[in-house]
């Protein structure tokens, strides 16, 4: 294999489904063949230290991922320059880029200069928030020319690679993210977690998700009243943080449920098993807002490997994480009212809920992290043979 520098302004310790599946194909690749070349981050020491991974680190976050913003032009002049000299110094022959903006750009500005060969990763609504912008679409046709390949993390984002941007099916490969089906996997109800974290015997509804509008936690939050009216002892609990956090709050407050919603914030991996562990039912009622969407969705994954039904909104990528309706069901979650039936009519049945759960577990361990590495490193090989 050639010695291979991803570049990704998204790595843990930041947290997001890009950067587990960032550090779990890398951390299994054979060590030595691979740098990462990443963003910044408060905890970023501590987290380098729990691994042997080669890891560089330097400002990343832009504006625009455009080069008419000055602060975006001298942000991208410093990564051409520190990856030519990686080049230089570690033999770098290719290049694995986190996303087509900007990560993708800075690949394409360094093949200028040196010809090295880059492969983009591709997520979904990367691409569709670039058609928003002519210098972004501009700048993202000329990533895709001269890209050796790019992976779509679904068919659906596959689909949008072929028929919105008329790229033909030899550039593009599919690789869907993973789960650690070892790590999170069925466990039995534990009364005392439960009651320290204020759940005690009520039916919980989890989300784990980045608190933005595409998430739809609000969509949630406004199906809450017709749930409890048939179900009063449903919590509803949401981790995450983000620009959302304020808005959903006072949501919870308008529609009369504040006291059966929870904000949990951003928890750490162990926490966060654990509400998978516990919950009762997962929800992620996403939505397409603009030109924003769900690519894939690895949270909705990661609860199916703890033996939980799932439900997620019918747009985007969603629908490949789950077997439908076997192992969770598909809702348009543009409005509320048929999350809420869908939530209604599975916490009726609860022989159905447990059945469906022992087949979302048999259906993730398909898509645990060591099978999704291989199926990387041939791509990965792929790229090599291309220029050898």
């Amino acid at each position: 294999m050639a010695h291979t520098l991803l570049l990704s302004e998204i790595f843990p310790p930041k947290i997001g489904g890009t950067a587990r599946l960032f550090f779990e194909i890398y951390n299994r690749m054979p060590a030595g063949e691979f740098t990462v070349l990443c963003g910044d981050h408060p905890e970023a020491a501590a987290f380098d230290s729990t691994h042997n991974l080669p890891i560089l680190r330097m400002p990343m976050a832009m504006r625009s991922r455009g080069l008419m913003n000055l602060h975006d032009a001298k942000r991208y002049a410093r990564v051409v320059r520190t990856i030519r000299r990686l080049i230089r110094e570690r033999g770098i022959e290719q290049i694995h880029c986190g996303r087509n903006l900007f990560e993708g750009f800075a690949a394409y500005l360094v093949k200028k200069f040196t010809g090295t060969p880059y492969l983009v990763y591709i997520h979904g609504e990367d691409i569709g928030a670039a058609k928003t912008s002519r210098e972004l679409a501009w700048m993202t046709r000329r990533i895709f020319a001269s890209a050796s390949l790019l992976v779509a993390n679904s068919q659906n984002t596959r689909r949008m690679l072929h028929e919105e941007w008329l790229l033909p099916e030899a550039k593009t490969r599919l690789l869907h993210p993973g789960v650690d089906a070892q790590r999170l996997c069925p466990a039995v109800p534990d009364p005392a977690w439960r009651a320290e974290m204020g759940w005690a015997d009520r039916t919980v509804i989890l989300t784990v998700s980045r608190l933005q509008k595409r998430k739809g936690q609000d969509t949630m939050i406004r199906a809450l009243p017709a749930i409890r009216a048939r179900f009063p002892e449903v919590l509803y609990a949401v981790v995450g943080n983000g620009e959302e956090d304020a808005a959903l709050k006072q949501l919870a407050i308008e529609v009369g449920q504040a006291e059966h919603v929870q904000f949990l914030g951003a928890v750490n991996d162990e926490r966060m098993a654990n509400c998978y562990h516990q919950c009762d039912l997962f929800a992620l009622p996403n939505r397409k807002v603009g030109a924003d969407f769900e690519g894939f969705g690895m949270v909705l994954l990661e609860a199916q490997a703890c033996g939980k039904p799932v439900i997620a909104g019918a747009n985007g990528g969603t629908a490949e994480t789950m077997q439908v309706p076997e192992t969770g069901r598909l809702v348009n979650c543009d409005g509320h009212e048929l999350l809420a039936a869908t939530v209604i009519e599975l916490l009726s049945d609860p022989a159905e809920m447990r059945a469906m759960g022992e087949r979302a577990r048999a259906w993730a361990l398909g898509f645990d992290w060591p099978e999704v590495a291989k199926k990387a490193a041939a791509i990965f090989g792929e790229v090599t043979g291309m220029h050898r």
